[in-house]
C-alpha cells in the first residue's frame, strides 16, 4: 500500500520542480538547494552494482536540524519522496534516488558537538566522517571502534543507517552496539529523541536500535550519542599461510574455541591473494591458497600471537609470520586493505556480496563459492572478517558484456542462497537497500515481512521516506 501511493504520485503530473523548490527555499538558504540536472545526477546512486536509480527533482544540503524539519514538512505537504543520504559509499543501493525525489544529503551537518571522557560518549551530527570522529576522540585517550573499510569518507549517519561493521568487529562489535541515543526527524517533520546518555537504560521499547539499520526508511537521523571505549594499546599482527581454505577456516575455529579475543581476524582466499600480487607486487607466495591475518591489542600481544600461531600450525599452516612492531604490522595489513581494489582491477567491475554465516560453517561457504565460481565461469575472490563469519565474496566481471553480467548476478544470488542454507544471513554489514530486498523476504519470512511493513506504516504512513528500499 505504501509503494502504491508513491507510484500513483509518480504517474500524476507531480508537483513541478519550480513550486517544490520555492517551498524549500522558504526555509533554506539558496546555496543549500541544488537544481542543476548535471549536479543532481551526481547524487543519484551509491557504489552498488545492478541497482536502479532515478532522477532527483532537487538535492538539499541542510546545516541545521530545523532545516531538515522544514524539508520533511514540505515533503509531507506535497507528498514528495525523500531519500536521505550520507557519503554514498554504501554497497546495496540504499542511498539511490527515486524519480522526482528530494535527495536529503546530511554531509554538511558535520559537527562533533561533545566528547566526554568521564561519560565516555560523543555527541555528533550525522554528517561527521567516521575517521574524523576516531581521530578527535583519540586525542582524549578514547576509541570509537566501528571502522568500515570506507572509514576515511563514510559518515556516522550512513553507518547508523546501514548498521555498518568493519575489521574490528570480532572484538568490539558493530555500529549498533555503540549507538546510545538518537535525534530523528520524522516523516512529518517532528523531532524525536530516543535512547540515553547513561551507561544503562531500559525505559520503554528500544527505538534507538530500531533506527539502526533502517536505511532512512523510518526517519532522518540528525544527531547521535555514541559510546566510546578507552583507547587500546597498539596492535601486533600475524600472517599465516595455508595450503587450503579449509585449513585456514579450521584455524579460525581453533582460535575462537580456544577463548582468544583477537582485535582482527581476516581471511583472503587464493584468488584475492593473486589479485593483490598482480596489482601491487607484494611478494605473497603464489602457492598460498588462503592467508589468515590475526591481530591483538592486548597488554602482551606477542604472547597472544605466539599462542595463535601455534594453533595455526596445528591446523596446517605452511608458514606463520608474526610482526615484531607496529611498522611490520602495518605492512602485513596492506594486502587486506588493498584486496577489494585489486579484485576490481581483475575485470573492471565487481559485485561485493556480504553473506554472514556461523563461524563453524565458514569453510563450507568458501568451498561453495569456489563451486559457484567454476559453475558460472567467473572470477570470485573471497575476503572475510573471519572472526565473526562475515564474508565478502566478490564477483569480478565485465559490465560491458551482457552475458557475463547476467552470470555475475546469478552467481551473486546463488551465494546468498548458500549463505541462508548454511544458517547465515544475506547481509552482515552492508544492508538490504535495493540489491537484496527480494532476499530479505526469503530470510525473514511472510510474518516477519508483515510486521516490518507495519512498523514502516507507523513511522511513515505516506510512504515518502526512501521508498522502494528494504521491501
Amino acid at each position: 500500500m505504501i509503494m502504491s501511493r508513491i507510484e500513483a504520485r509518480r504517474d500524476e503530473d507531480t508537483v513541478a520542480a519550480g513550486p517544490l523548490v520555492d517551498r524549500l527555499l522558504g526555509g533554506l538558504p539558496p546555496e543549500a538547494v541544488l537544481t542543476d540536472p548535471d549536479v543532481t545526477a551526481s547524487y543519484a546512486n551509491d557504489m552498488a552494482s545492478f541497482c536502479p536509480a532515478g532522477s532527483p527533482a532537487v538535492v538539499v544540503l541542510p546545516r541545521t536540524v530545523e532545516q531538515v524539519q522544514h524539508v520533511m514538512r514540505t515533503a509531507t505537504e506535497l507528498r514528495v519522496p525523500v531519500v536521505p543520504q550520507g557519503a554514498r559509499t554504501g554497497l546495496s543501493g540504499a542511498a539511490n534516488a527515486t524519480d522526482g525525489c528530494i535527495v536529503l544529503s546530511l554531509t554538511r551537518m558535520d559537527a562533533i558537538l561533545e566528547i566526554s571522557p568521564v561519560d565516555r560518549i560523543a555527541v555528533v551530527e550525522s554528517g561527521v566522517v567516521n575517521a574524523a570522529l576516531s581521530r578527535a576522540v583519540g586525542e582524549h585517550g578514547l576509541y570509537y571502534p566501528p571502522d568500515p573499510s570506507s572509514w576515511e569518507t563514510c559518515t556516522i549517519g550512513g553507518n547508523i543507517g546501514t548498521a555498518s561493521g568493519g575489521l574490528c568487529c570480532v572484538k568490539y562489535g558493530v555500529t549498533a552496539e555503540y549507538v546510545l541515543g538518537l535525534d530523528v526527524v520524522l516523516a512529518d517533520g517532528r523531532l524525536m529523541s530516543t535512547g540515553r546518555r547513561t551507561a544503562k537504560g531500559v525505559a520503554g521499547y528500544d527505538l534507538t536500535r530500531l533506527f539502526v539499520g533502517s536505511e532512512g526508511s523510518l526517519g532522518v537521523v540528525v544527531r547521535a550519542v555514541l559510546a566510546l571505549r578507552p583507547k587500546p594499546p597498539g596492535q601486533l599482527v600475524l600472517a599465516a599461510e595455508f595450503a587450503s581454505g579449509a585449513a585456514a577456516c579450521d584455524a579460525v575455529c581453533r582460535i575462537m574455541a580456544g577463548g582468544h579475543v583477537p582485535s582482527l581476524l581476516e581471511l583472503m582466499d587464493r584468488t584475492t591473494v593473486k589479485a593483490v600480487n598482480d596489482m601491487a607486487r607484494m611478494g605473497l607466495p603464489e602457492s598460498t591458497e588462503a592467508l589468515l591475518l590475526a591481530a591483538f591489542d592486548t597488554t602482551d600481544p606477542a604472547a597472544d600471537l605466539a599462542a595463535v600461531g601455534a594453533l595455526c600450525e596445528a591446523a596446517g599452516a605452511t608458514q606463520v609470520v608474526p610482526a615484531e612492531d607496529a611498522a611490520e604490522s602495518e605492512l602485513l595489513l596492506q594486502a587486506r586493505r588493498m584486496s577489494l581494489v585489486a579484485l576490481e582491477a581483475v575485470k573492471g567491475t565487481t559485485m561485493i556480496d556480504d553473506v554472514c554465516v556461523p563461524r563453524s560453517r565458514l569453510g563450507e561457504l568458501i568451498e561453495g563459492v569456489e563451486r559457484i565460481s567454476e559453475k558460472y565461469r567467473l572470477t570470485i575472490g573471497v575476503v572475510a572478517h573471519a572472526g565473526d563469519g562475515n564474508t565478502h565474496p566478490t564477483v569480478c566481471f565485465d559490465a560491458a558484456d551482457p552475458e557475463e553480467s547476467r552470470r555475475a548476478r546469478e552467481s551473486f544470488d546463488e551465494i546468498m542462497a548458500l549463505g541462508l542454507e548454511l544458517g547465515g544471513t544475506i547481509t552482515g554489514e552492508h544492508g538490504v537497500g535495493v540489491l537484496k530486498k527480494e532476499w530479505l523476504a526469503r530470510e525473514i519470512g511472510p510474518v516477519g515481512l508483515e510486521m516490518q511493513r507495519a512498523v514502516k506504516q507507523v513511522f511513515d504512513p505516506l510512504g515518502i521516506l526512501n521508498p522502494g528500499k528494504l521491501f
